[in-house]
């Protein structure tokens, strides 16, 4: 029990209350929503943000940020699948992608780390010119009939369960634990959190914050590939917009803006708040046209009680912390002097 509350404590697992509560409202509405099938379907629709929160988050816990991901997202998938209408094969068009997102990434941390450009600023113009490169490639026209084995890539299971998923997870926990179990690892979080100190501490800033923006146009374009496997063809306006809700799904999950502090999985249970509230709403047969001001409510109502029990527990302990300060001054009062 000590443990579980221990776990229960930490903001981004905060957030499964808010998850439970969006399946147990919905299922009272519609019992179809809390069918086996459906959560499957929801878990597989959240692949694609669970992965680009992922690389956001590593971008956001050394105090930046990149909106470029909805862009890289749509070239990189855009390039892969132009190659596989050509007779290329799928792991080349992988190896394409990643290369693609690579190098964008690449291109913002430079950009941030060595011409001192604001990374909104920096990331806002290359999710432009990704956009522009992307509708020049493709003459503006939608890349359509991929070969049938790629589809087939996000229908294929592993003793039930969806294969793509399982390969996300084991993504996932394994940027856990070198994030918060490696002392390379933890650099990312030291320079959100204190990038004076962490120069100090002879941390190679730049060359860190470089990594996170390949980290995260890397995931991008793995991004582009679920989407593009998932959905069957990639639209001249694939990703658009797709950022702001990453970025939500993040904060949700505990992540913070100012860096330092957050975890991916909190930002991967962000993502799929994100995609059931989506999916609640149509179940619930609520009218289209509502969903996005339900979801921003819904966002800033367990952002804002997120925050007041953070700082609940922030006062909690500071008294706690006060306490036994006192205690202990008193005991070594009365103590008494051989």
């Amino acid at each position: 029990m000590p443990i579980f509350k221990t776990i229960m404590q930490k903001r981004e697992f905060r957030t499964l209350y808010f998850l439970v509560a969006i399946f147990i409202i919905a299922g009272l509405v519609n019992s179809d929503f809390l069918a086996v099938g459906n959560i499957q379907n929801s878990l597989k629709s959240s692949l694609l943000y669970i992965v680009l929160a992922v690389g956001l988050t590593v971008v956001l816990l050394t105090g930046n940020i990149d909106i470029s991901v909805g862009g890289t997202l749509g070239l990189s998938a855009a390039v892969s699948g132009i190659l596989l209408k050509n007779g290329g094969s799928i792991f080349v068009s992988i190896i394409v992608a990643i290369l693609i997102g690579a190098i964008i990434g690449l291109i913002n941390g430079l950009g941030v780390t060595r011409l001192n450009i604001s990374s909104f600023i920096m990331t806002l113009g290359m999710l432009e010119i990704t956009r522009v490169i992307q509708v020049i490639y493709t003459d503006g026209q939608w890349v359509e009939n991929l070969p049938a084995g790629f589809k087939q890539l996000s229908q294929m299971n592993v003793l039930g369960v969806n294969l793509l998923l399982l390969i996300v997870i084991a993504g996932v926990i394994v940027t856990h634990l070198f994030l918060t179990r490696s002392s390379k690892g933890r650099y990312f979080s030291a320079i959100g959190d204190n990038v004076d100190g962490a120069i100090l501490l002879g941390v190679p800033v730049k060359r860190y914050v470089t990594y996170s923006f390949i980290f995260s146009g890397v995931c991008a374009a793995l991004g582009g590939l679920i989407f593009a496997s998932q959905v069957g063809f990639i639209s001249t306006t694939a990703g658009l917009g797709i950022e702001m809700t990453v970025i939500a799904a993040a904060v949700l999950g505990g992540v913070s803006l100012s860096g330092g502090v957050g975890t991916v999985l909190g930002a991967t249970i962000g993502a799929v708040i994100m995609i059931s509230i989506n999916a609640a709403l149509i179940y619930m047969k609520i009218p289209a046209f509502w969903n996005d001001a339900i979801s921003g409510l819904l966002l800033i109502t367990i952002v804002v009680i997120d925050a007041v029990l953070s700082r609940r527990a922030d006062k909690r302990t500071k008294k706690e912390r006060l306490r036994a300060r006192v205690l202990q001054e008193e005991v070594s009062v009365n103590v008494p002097v051989k």
